[in-house]
């Protein structure tokens, strides 16, 4: 069992920042890969950062690449996604997820993460 609890969330106007955290328990956390994903209202939750176990590799969706960064902490059991330049696009519910105990290298799928936290609501404001 692995227990995620994001926080961060909030309303910014466009061009501003916002840095998710997300932190976890139950498994070693430096043993699992994380991602952070993105629902929009009427919209499939969608990719949008992964981060390998030791935080040696990351990934990115193309329409975050170069704005957002993902990170963790293993000390402190915790992974963050830094968001810079925000666009109205960018507001959705924020979940974390960590990656299925068998998964070694960064998966953009969400069928790859068998844990997700309850996520937080991201506003960017025009």
């Amino acid at each position: 069992q692995v227990q995620l609890v994001e926080s961060g969330g909030g309303l910014v106007q466009a061009g501003g920042s916002l840095r998710l955290s997300c932190a976890a328990s139950g498994r070693t956390f430096s043993s699992v890969v994380m991602g952070w994903f993105r629902q929009a209202p009427g919209k499939e939750r969608e990719f949008v950062a992964a981060i390998s176990r030791s935080g040696g590799s990351t990934y990115y969706a193309d329409s975050v690449k170069g704005r957002f960064t993902i990170s963790r902490d293993n000390a402190k059991n915790t992974v963050y996604l830094q968001m810079n330049s925000l666009k109205p696009e960018d507001t959705a519910v924020y979940y974390c997820a960590a990656g299925r105990s068998a998964l070694t290298t960064i998966r953009a799928s969400k069928n790859e993460y068998d844990y997700w936290g309850q996520g937080t609501q991201v506003t960017v404001s025009s």
